[in-house]
This record gives C-alpha cells, sequence and structure tokens, in this order.
C-alpha cells in the first residue's frame, strides 16, 4: 500500500469513491454527489490552507483518501483541524483507512494542528466510530436526528483527539 499526496490524476477516482458514499452510505450527509469540477475545488481549498489531502494506492488504483480541513472558518478554529476519511468499497476493512488516518493525523500534527475532530454520520457508523475510537479519539457528543437520508433521521456524532502539545502551550507568536 502506497500513501502519498493526492494529485489532480487521482480527482476522478476519489470523485469515484466519495460518489458511492453519497449515494449509498451514511457517513456523508451529501444527499448528491459533488461533480469532478466540485471536488477539484475542494481539494484546492484544502491544500490552498496548507492542509493535507492523501490517497492510498494499491496496485496502482486508488483505493482511498483522506484529508483534513478547518474545523470551522473563524480565525480562533485555525488549530483545530475536521477529518474525512473514504475508501473504496471493493477495499473495507482492509485496513486502508487505518493508514490513511494515521497518516493524516502525523502530517497535521507537522502542519501545527493541535486537534482533530471526526464528524460522522450516523450513530449507526459501526466502522467509522470504531476506526476513531482506535486511532485515540474520544466520543465527545452526539447531535440527535440532525441528517434526513434515505427515509430516516439520522445523528451526527463528534469525536476528538489531541494532536502534538496540544493545549498544554500557546501556539508559535504571530500565529
Amino acid at each position: 500500500m502506497l500513501l502519498r499526496n493526492a494529485t489532480d490524476a487521482d480527482l476522478p477516482a476519489i470523485t469515484c469513491i466519495y460518489a458511492h458514499w453519497v449515494a449509498h452510505g451514511t457517513g456523508s450527509f451529501e444527499l448528491e454527489a459533488p461533480s469532478l469540477e466540485e471536488m477539484t475545488r475542494r481539494r484546492a481549498d484544502v491544500l490552498g490552507k496548507g492542509l493535507p489531502y492523501l490517497v492510498a494506492e494499491h496496485d496502482g488504483r486508488v483505493v482511498g483518501y483522506a484529508y483534513a480541513n478547518w474545523f470551522r472558518p473563524r480565525p480562533a478554529y485555525r488549530f483545530t483541524v475536521e477529518n474525512s476519511v473514504y475508501v473504496d468499497q471493493g477495499h473495507r476493512r482492509g485496513g486502508v483507512a487505518r493508514l490513511l488516518l494515521a497518516e493524516l493525523v502525523s502530517r497535521c500534527e507537522e502542519a501545527g494542528a493541535r486537534q482533530m475532530i471526526a464528524v460522522i454520520g450516523d450513530s449507526g457508523n459501526a466502522g467509522s466510530i470504531g476506526l476513531h475510537a482506535a486511532m485515540g479519539f474520544r466520543h465527545i457528543g452526539t447531535l440527535q436526528s440532525t441528517g434526513w437520508k434515505f427515509g430516516r433521521w439520522l445523528d451526527t456524532v463528534f469525536m476528538q483527539r489531541a494532536l502534538g502539545v496540544a493545549d498544554t502551550e500557546a501556539p508559535s507568536a504571530g500565529t
């Protein structure tokens, strides 16, 4: 398994992976899959903030991706990131998500992030909740019945993990 920075050439595969989970899963609350152009714009936004956007490649094929973006747009949140990890349906349960999340955590620490938030669609999403718990995230709350998808109400689960020195010291001067 090769983990690397995503490139423009990876965007069709990334778009396809995400489209499957929008159409068939509850981890994303989007109702229609974004276009390749929109996914390209989203990646550029992440990279423009100096944050990582990664892919997992197996036998020359993109089988998963992960990225971090600011948790909220206001400047005080600039040391807190939200993660996203998606794996091709044919490669689930093979450790791809765990590898991607571990690398994402490391890269976000290097970028100066102090907290990582997982915003998980559907409190029944045992795979994502279990992955995050195994990677050191703790449950910090559940917003009940905040999404309507597939004819039912879905919860939003929040999990959090400290990064680097976390809140034990102030950020560097000027940041």
